[in-house]
């Protein structure tokens, strides 16, 4: 499974970007995919997963409210709309598919990550 992640960059506090994450090797509408994070001198954390359908959503506290992760099937692609951005959320973003294809916040239940898409949030 490839997986190639875009969309991050440089934004101010409260701003907002929206992550793609572009996957090719298996069938994508079968399994779940989640977006992590790694902040430089931090383990990789756990931000957002959604089911194989989209049908339900998971977000770690830090998040939630302000990020909202989204699939296409059609285009085998997967989204992070984030906003109100904060200083913390600089990290550099992964999107990962599952083993299986269940949903789940465990980082090794993950087989496939991409190289990841820098956010920096500045003040």
């Amino acid at each position: 499974v490839q997986l190639q992640a875009s969309g991050g960059g440089s934004v101010q506090a409260g701003g907002s970007l929206n992550l793609s994450c572009a996957q090719s090797g298996r069938t994508f509408s079968f399994y779940a995919m989640a977006w992590f994070r790694q902040a430089p001198g931090k383990e990789r954390e756990f931000v957002a997963a959604v089911t194989w359908k989209g049908g339900a959503e998971y977000y770690s506290d830090s998040v939630k409210g302000r990020f909202t992760i989204s699939r296409d099937n059609a285009k085998n692609t997967g989204y992070l709309q984030m906003n109100s951005l904060k200083l913390e959320d600089t990290a550099r973003y992964y999107c990962a598919a599952p083993f299986y294809a269940r949903a789940t916040m465990d980082q090794y239940d993950y087989a496939s990550w991409g190289r990841g898409t820098q956010v920096t949030v500045s003040s």
